[in-house]
């Protein structure tokens, strides 16, 4: 007689989502633009008729809708940094920012502002590293 062995399979959490398409965020660098609209989640593979979602740390394509004459109107990549929906850590804690915030991305991945304004989640980093070395307060 053979036992049942119980085997745990450990996956990647996922962050509550909390953006979807056509969600107005604050660029949180010092770029030149001031407010973004998602306009679409890289790597998202959804259901049909289902609004693609996004989440700290992922990677969105974003519309300047504010800020210096020539970003405005132009199509960027960016990442997200903030959320306000609450979402929980892997050791039971509960994150929640003030506002929804994206930094912008050049083609090639890097970041195109030099500054970052206000705190970044330590999800964001973790994922892109070279967001972390920047970033002045990671929570």
């Amino acid at each position: 007689m053979s036992k049942r062995v119980k085997t745990r399979i450990v996956s990647r959490r996922r962050v509550s989502p909390a953006l979807t398409t056509g969600s107005v965020v604050t660029c949180a660098d010092n770029s030149g633009a001031r407010i973004l609209r998602l306009i679409q989640v890289r790597g998202y593979k959804g259901r049909r008729r289902r609004l693609p979602y996004a989440s700290v740390g992922d990677l969105i394509v974003v519309s300047v809708r504010e800020g210096i004459p020539e970003m405005r109107g132009q199509i960027f990549n960016a990442v997200i940094v903030r959320q306000k929906k609450p979402y929980r850590r892997s050791d039971g804690t509960w994150i929640q920012f003030e506002d929804n915030a994206a930094i912008i991305l050049t083609p090639e991945g890097t970041l195109r502002g030099s500054d970052i304004k206000g705190p970044v989640a330590r999800e964001a980093t973790e994922r892109w590293p070279r967001i972390g070395n920047v970033a002045k307060m990671v929570v």
